[in-house]
């Protein structure tokens, strides 16, 4: 007599073959447009064994997840999943603050608080490190790269840290190619704000987590690869850092924004206004980011939108939403308040009305499994104890343009353990706030971002 969980089995089976009868992919097809992903359960879960892959060509780094077993340093201060989701919330909650202070800011409303000196979103939700180098000779840190943040920084003697970071801080005096950007200087203009000490620029980057950084705006050669050094970057060099824990474990951030502080303006006259990465699917495997135009795989390009009230941010017109191969009844006005795609934000966020659309369809196809408890802000979770596969409705972003992405399945649940398994999607609170297409639907998948061109593309099978 077959068992129970071989009987559930069989009726999602018989389930999925209904819910598709009237798509034109069959169960399991080999086509981006599938309705369904046949998905092995324990290849969703966290690893304890890193599978690395050094990463090799001209201006490519690899990416690992700093909470993985691929970590440089581990640590004993592990962070839990709600830890992790409550930090993205407060990322998801920074970016949308500052592109309504922005936007009140550009129509001349008055402020209640003022703008940051140098805007960054949350720090502690930078998922993805990559090692650089920097001074003469090469010095290692492990930074943040983040598409949602401009200057790049690393601690530096002599500091003031509250927390211990992955490797010793940079000793500026021990660089022979290292300078301090002087208050007179013309790149001392290039930040929003900046101050003087002893005739020396300082900066500071405040994130609307209450974490800051700030010290001296300096030069020194950043080392992307073994072959090749980007000569007179610009970066901050932080003494005083605040706000951070030692879960953190990196040295500092690379930012990747639009901005002309930011590593891609810096990098364009040399590499080309264009970089791209792929993140892993799970945390136990490596991605990469690469800097410039070489390499860059063929992809669908959808445009990139200019905002001027947060031009720093990479906005993508999305308009549409698709679960198990067929579009969902959602208006396209409902995205207006525009999408940002960033690296540093782990879950999506979607309008609250196109995200109850998206949950209901989800929750019609996955039926047959039994419920498990919300994990934070994730409220569609299932128990999947009994079942060594499981059948996931594919999910797809389709744009303007008519560019899709689609999700790779392991970025459609998010699983710290077998007895619950969310869906990796959340509402923001209104319609009128942004939404952003987080890193967790970016797996596996060749994210290129065309800046001198204004249009991103994807293409499929970048990474593990």
């Amino acid at each position: 007599m077959a068992s129970n969980s071989s009987l559930l089995h069989c009726c999602v089976l018989v389930l999925a073959c209904l819910l598709s009868s009237h798509s034109s992919q069959a169960l399991g097809g080999n086509n981006r447009d599938k309705a369904w992903h046949i998905v092995e359960v324990k290849s969703l879960l966290p690893s304890s064994v890193c599978s690395s892959a050094k990463e090799k060509g001209f201006n490519r780094l690899t990416i690992i997840h700093r909470h993985g077993p691929c970590t440089p340093q581990p640590t004993n201060k592990k962070i839990t999943d709600a830890q992790i989701l409550r930090k993205d919330q407060d990322r998801v909650d920074s970016m949308h603050y500052y592109v309504k202070s922005a936007k009140k800011a550009t129509i001349g409303e008055s402020l209640s608080v003022s703008l940051p000196a140098q805007h960054g979103s949350s720090y502690g939700t930078g998922n993805y490190v990559a090692k650089i180098g920097m001074g003469t000779p090469r010095k290692d840190f492990s930074v943040v790269f983040d598409t949602g943040s401009d200057l790049s920084w690393i601690q530096c003697k002599p500091c003031k840290a509250s927390y211990n970071p992955t490797d010793p801080p940079f000793d500026p005096t021990l660089s022979s190619t290292y300078s301090n950007v002087s208050c007179s200087s013309k790149d001392c203009t290039r930040l929003e704000k900046s101050f003087c000490s002893n005739r020396q620029c300082q900066y500071e980057v405040r994130y609307l987590d209450n974490s800051t950084t700030n010290g001296l705006l300096a030069r020194d050669t950043l080392t992307l690869s073994p072959t090749d050094r980007l000569l007179k970057f610009m970066f901050g060099c932080g003494t005083n850092n605040s706000g951070f824990s030692d879960s953190d474990m990196t040295d500092g951030l690379i930012g990747l924004g639009r901005d002309r502080v930011s590593l891609i303006s810096q990098a364009s006259s040399k590499y080309g206004a264009m970089f791209s990465y792929c993140l892993p699917s799970n945390s136990s495997f490596t991605g990469y980011l690469s800097i410039g135009t070489n390499s860059v795989p063929k992809a669908s390009f959808t445009s990139m939108v200019q905002k001027t009230d947060s031009p720093s941010f990479y906005y993508i017109n999305l308009i549409a939403l698709k679960v198990g191969g067929k579009l969902l009844n959602i208006s396209s006005t409902v995205f207006s308040a525009g999408t940002v795609i960033d690296s540093g934000t782990v879950i999506t966020r979607l309008p609250p009305t196109a995200y109850v659309k998206l949950r209901d369809a989800f929750q019609q196809y996955m039926e047959v499994y039994p419920r498990a408890p919300n994990l934070d802000i994730l409220d569609t979770c299932y128990d999947l104890t009994k079942y060594p596969e499981m059948y996931v409705p594919a999910i797809a972003f389709v744009f303007s343009d008519g560019t899709t992405l689609d999700v790779d399945f392991s970025g459609i649940l998010y699983v710290p353990q077998e007895s619950q398994a969310c869906l990796a999607f959340a509402g923001n609170s209104d319609d009128s706030d942004i939404g952003i297409i987080g890193n967790m639907q970016q797996k596996t998948v060749n994210v290129i971002y065309d800046i001198a061109n204004h249009k991103i593309g994807f293409s499929y099978g970048g990474c593990k």
